[in-house]
């Protein structure tokens, strides 16, 4: 398992890194469209993308990669968290939060997931 979490280690905090960025900018976007509540809305989606792209990491690197099926289960064990954890982090702002921009809060997180699937061509070198 440490092995396997050393070989993520690289491409995901990559990822992480453009994931930050990406979420910097449109909440100052967002902020400068929509306003404060533009910008906290913004900010949410990034963190719950970030959040559950981190999730999906730690449930990928505890399966065995002794066989390509167990890779592969173990990448779509993954995908199973990383949509699980986003879907309940989108729910608990959305019913807690009554003034998040939608608009700001689902594009923000579709972007930034979007970018954690950018971890497949990070190369480590």
């Amino acid at each position: 398992m440490v092995r396997m979490l050393r070989q993520l280690r690289k491409p995901v905090l990559t990822v992480l890194k453009w994931q930050l960025l990406a979420t910097m900018a449109l909440v100052l976007v967002s902020a400068f469209v929509s306003g404060r509540h533009g910008a906290v809305s913004a900010l949410a989606g990034g963190a719950i993308s970030i959040t559950a792209g981190i999730a999906a990491a730690l449930a990928a690197s505890l399966g065995s990669a002794r066989s390509p099926a167990s890779v592969l289960l173990g990448a779509l064990r993954g995908e199973a968290v990383k949509i699980a954890v986003a879907l309940l982090l989108l729910w608990l702002v959305l019913s807690h939060y009554g003034d998040a921009v939608i608009g700001a809060l689902i594009g923000s997180c579709v972007v930034t997931l979007l970018i954690f699937g950018m971890a497949f061509f990070v190369r480590e070198y």
